[in-house]
């Protein structure tokens, strides 16, 4: 259903740290650098036929992230979603809500775990648990 996503970020180098070694945990590679027409630095990291794009904001006014807005990425293991968090909060992130770990809901079972970004930007870790046929 989705092509890309893409964040603001008010300090596109800080981004590229924290997102290089985070995304790093799922297997992505350097990013591809773009300038826009406008003068304004992008960087699109794609993995598994997705991609993640930051870039500074065009209007020239500053990033600011969504209130309720969540950015999930699909991990292949429990230890995957830790190495995310942890990584996540070694590069300057956040973690927020409860605890990594297990969660057990209407949904099923899934291994979360929810972090900022330096920008602010709410990103969560998951790997669900397959259920036994």
């Amino acid at each position: 259903m989705f092509n890309h996503v893409m964040i603001g970020s008010n300090d596109i180098e800080r981004s590229k740290r924290f997102y290089d070694a985070v995304l790093g945990t799922l297997g992505a590679g350097e990013p591809l650098r773009n300038t826009a027409a406008s003068g304004h630095v992008r960087i699109f990291y794609r993995h598994d036929g997705s991609t993640f794009c930051v870039t500074e904001p065009i209007n020239g006014e500053e990033a600011t992230y969504a209130n309720g807005g969540t950015i999930a990425f699909k991990c292949s293991s429990p230890e995957q979603v830790r190495a995310f968090h942890d990584t996540a909060i070694a590069h300057g992130g956040a973690s927020i809500e409860d605890p990594p770990g297990l969660r057990e809901g209407g949904l099923g079972a899934m291994h979360l775990a929810y972090v900022r970004d330096p920008d602010g930007n709410k990103l969560c870790a998951i790997y669900r648990v397959k259920k036994d046929r």
